[in-house]
């Protein structure tokens, strides 16, 4: 029967009505029912979709076809709420994510649709809490920002206004602070090597990465000078 999924093997006779002559709550999953119809196990659907069954209830094949659509839509839902509950996720995270487990796109569509009028997924806020995030705990260059959100799926005008009230020699000076004390120890010529190195892996230019690592020298040295009494 064009209803049944690939793993569900028993055969029905071809009629167009079926009765369900049981519902009954799935033992490894008590949030999903199996559906009986016609005195044979035919399919299981999330307890939502099946809130409205009742045994005797007489479906056809359009209807049938309809719950287990309907069933894979909350399955897809259900999915996607995990998967935005574990961290703030992008619009194009999510569809990617769906579609990788062999969802269609038909219920993709439905559930970003669904998840977007929800307010859960929204890539102008993804964006401000990733750089919010990175700046916090690793801060970049702007460069770096952009591309990492772009690979993220979102589009260049949200990034651009994510982006635009930050300054880039800020950026640098607070990813230098993140590691000025693994380096201040360290002779000046390989203070500098080292820190303009970091920073050029954070995507910061040259030229910014050596202001502001002279800049943090110039702090260091004035702080060893007042803990020795020097004026």
């Amino acid at each position: 029967m064009p209803w049944l999924s690939k793993t569900e093997t028993t055969v029905f006779c071809l009629s167009m009505e079926h009765k369900i002559t049981a519902l009954t709550l799935q033992k490894r999953n008590p949030q999903r029912v199996n559906v009986y119809l016609d005195g044979e196990f035919a399919f299981g659907l999330a307890r939502i979709v099946a809130a409205y069954l009742g045994v005797d209830q007489v479906l056809d094949d359009e209807k049938i076809r309809q719950l287990r659509n309907d069933d894979q839509y909350e399955v897809a839902y259900q999915r996607a709420i995990k998967f935005i509950d574990y961290r703030p996720r992008s619009e194009s995270e999510v569809r990617k994510n769906l579609h990788d487990h062999v969802i269609s796109d038909e219920i993709i569509e439905r559930v970003v649709d669904r998840l977007k009028q929800l307010n859960l997924i929204n890539d102008a806020r993804f964006a401000q809490i990733w750089i919010e995030n990175r700046n916090t705990f690793r801060p970049r260059s702007r460069r770096a920002l952009n591309a990492e959100l772009r690979q993220r799926g979102i589009d260049a005008q949200t990034i651009d206004e994510s982006l635009e009230d930050l300054d880039e020699d800020t950026l640098a000076y607070q990813a230098a602070q993140k590691q000025r004390r693994k380096y201040e120890s360290l002779e000046r010529e390989l203070f500098q090597q080292k820190m303009i190195q970091f920073l050029g892996r954070r995507g910061f230019s040259y030229d910014i990465s050596r202001l502001t690592t002279d800049k943090l020298w110039d702090e260091i040295s004035s702080d060893e000078s007042s803990e020795n009494g020097e004026e």
